[in-house]
């Protein structure tokens, strides 16, 4: 029997405060941890609005093997370049957009020490864009995952709860874990669901928490007053990474634990 397969999951990395903490607290989560795969949510690394080509490779040097996102993938123009010329690259953006935008939503690789994984990006419709279905897009994709890739990790970036835990009961069984991004607020109902697949509504934001969501918590009262256009600014204090550690059978990809992370 193969020893189990540790899979770190960082929130939402949200502006500079966010990368700093990854590349500060990362180091001892691994050494804590010892993961054999890292993954993150980088659409918010930009000053809290979209990615750069220089942020991803950033945060790809720091270990992270594949970056997903949302909708703030498309707030830099200069990504559009990037995801077009990195069609199989370790930056995804949700798969359920139209396909003739650049980039793709799947993707399927191996880690140094030879474990093969699949990386889903999918993005939710209640209260956010009307693209594509995610619960038929996700059918799609799986369906393209070679059987002998047993550990399959999805993003869930959607603002709605009851749609992320829609999708969590509609996968389990069929992925390793359903993990839910996006509303930068970490719940406390991570779980393995009865079938095998790690579950959490949403793993929380990776950036300063004296705020509003990453935002300059004056600069978002002032627009709940006001009700007028704000210039959002990213705050600086509190900074924290979110995210969760999922232990998995890697012969069979089926979740034996999910544990919530919260360090500063």
């Amino acid at each position: 029997m193969s020893p189990p397969v540790n899979i770190l999951f960082i929130g939402d990395i949200y502006g500079h405060p966010g990368r700093r903490a990854v590349k500060e607290l990362l180091p001892g989560l691994v050494a804590e941890f010892s993961p054999d795969l890292i993954l993150a949510n980088a659409e918010n690394a930009a000053g809290g609005f979209g990615i750069t080509p220089p942020l991803v490779e950033e945060l790809l040097d720091l270990g992270i093997a594949v970056l997903t996102s949302g909708n703030h993938i498309w707030d830099k123009r200069e990504i559009h370049a990037y995801l077009a010329e990195h069609a199989d690259g370790r930056l995804l953006r949700p798969a359920n957009y139209p396909g003739d935008l650049p980039g793709q939503g799947l993707y399927v690789g191996k880690t140094r020490a030879g474990l093969e994984y699949a990386v889903l990006n999918l993005q939710g419709r209640v209260f956010m864009a009307s693209i594509d279905c995610p619960f038929r897009t996700a059918d799609a994709l799986l369906e393209t995952i070679p059987q002998h890739v047993k550990i399959r990790i999805v993003d869930m970036h959607a603002e709605a709860t009851s749609e992320k835990r829609a999708m969590g009961w509609y996968l389990d069984g069929r992925v390793t874990a359903v993990l839910g991004t996006h509303t930068h607020v970490p719940t406390a109902d991570e779980m393995v669901q009865p079938q095998g697949s790690a579950y959490i509504t949403d793993m929380g934001m990776t950036g300063p928490y004296d705020s509003v969501i990453g935002v300059e918590k004056s600069r978002i009262i002032e627009k709940f007053i006001k009700q007028v256009p704000t210039r959002f600014e990213a705050a600086k204090g509190d900074v924290r990474l979110s995210g969760v550690v999922v232990e998995a059978d890697g012969e069979t990809g089926r979740a034996l634990s999910i544990q919530r992370i919260l360090r500063k």
